[in-house]
């Protein structure tokens, strides 16, 4: 068996309830041999909203999902555009042929490694924020010991995910370096 990276073009906003659909159609009709994996390449992205901090995940590709996929048997390729079993999906990315012998084309593997590793990347680098700042701007300090001040952005460091803010405390301007998930955009 031969299992190759297809990309299922689905309705934008449904890419959870038909990657749900395939996979319970798959153990339903027990086909996981021939579909092992489906995936929504996504992030998990932290932002500040009213002093809490908030993880919500991230889509790279609005509207598709990844299947990996063995197209032997022809059950497969059927289960995943039939529309009853599976609503919301729009059909693969990259078909050839008329519209009743649609072959889906694979993604080749130097884009299913570039895919894939940036899916690991961020599961390795954990923290990413949403929102970064930009010199000049005013924050609202969340976190820490000066909590409650507000100050201005002075330096960026987005490689450690830092900011030098200045606050101004009993009258003076004084720097003081914070992580992002310290500090909140003022409104």
């Amino acid at each position: 068996m031969e299992h190759k990276w297809y990309v299922v073009r689905a309705v934008s906003g449904k890419e959870k309830k038909v990657k749900e659909a395939i996979e319970n159609e798959v153990v339903r009709q027990e086909l996981s041999d021939y579909i092992p994996q489906v995936l929504i390449p996504s992030e998990k992205v932290y932002e500040m909203r009213n002093g809490k901090k908030r993880v919500r995940e991230r889509n790279f590709f609005p509207g598709y999902v990844l299947i990996q996929a063995d197209f032997s048997n022809g059950e497969v390729q059927h289960l995943v555009t039939n529309k009853e079993l599976i609503p919301n999906v729009i059909g693969f990315l990259g078909s050839t042929g008329s519209s009743t012998t649609k072959d889906p084309i694979p993604l080749r593997q130097a884009e299913v490694n570039r895919i894939l590793g940036k899916v690991d990347e961020v599961e390795e680098y954990e923290e990413k924020l949403d929102t970064p700042f930009i010199v000049g701007e005013s924050v609202k300090v969340m976190d820490g010991p000066f909590s409650g001040f507000t100050g201005t952005v002075e330096e960026v460091f987005e490689d450690r995910k830092k900011l030098n803010v200045t606050v101004k405390i009993f009258g003076r301007n004084t720097p003081v370096e914070l992580n992002y998930i310290q500090v909140e955009k003022e409104d």
